[in-house]
């Protein structure tokens, strides 16, 4: 199955800070998370991270402050948003996880990538996003919008937003 993808389309001054080596920790196995995770702080855990799925398809992770392009290393992503984890009886899984990610846009259909991408690292998971983000660009405006409670209209200008997925006007 091939999946889509998605490239930034936040503020480009944001990109243009982002250095080449500065993405986020690649885990594409179980021993890779095992081994990222005994570093992180009670603190760090006690928040979500950033995350995004590059276009290999592997999970990149981030502190939550971090920007998701920068932990992109400014490439284009097959999924991004925030992820938080929980431990029980010695197995690390997701707690919870969202398509919330402003730069990227990624529609809910991007939880396919996702699901793939926590699977190889070998962490326990919901079936979909615990919280889905709906964004659509207007095509009046071309302002992009968070869709809230199922409201596809723009809250910039106030035209009807589209029912599909639109954000990056290249796609």
């Amino acid at each position: 199955m091939v999946s889509k993808s998605y490239r930034y389309v936040g503020p480009p001054e944001l990109k243009a800070v982002v250095r080449p080596d500065s993405g986020g920790c690649r885990i594409s196995s179980a021993e890779e998370f095992a081994r990222w995770i005994v570093e992180r702080s009670a603190t760090e855990l006690g928040e979500p991270f950033t995350f995004v799925v590059d276009l290999d398809g592997v999970l990149r992770l981030a502190p939550r402050r971090s920007e998701h392009v920068a932990c992109a290393g400014g490439e284009a992503v097959l999924g991004a948003g925030e992820i938080s984890f929980t431990c029980a009886a010695g197995r690390w899984g997701v707690g919870d996880v969202s398509n919330q990610s402003t730069g990227y846009c990624p529609d809910v259909s991007s939880w396919a990538a996702v699901a793939q991408a926590l699977d190889r690292a070998g962490l326990s998971r919901p079936p979909g996003f615990t919280h889905e983000v709906v964004f659509r660009r207007c095509p009046g405006c071309q302002q992009h919008n968070i869709v809230r409670e199922g409201d596809f209209f723009c809250v910039f200008c106030g035209s009807d937003l589209p029912e599909t997925w639109n954000v990056d006007p290249s796609a």
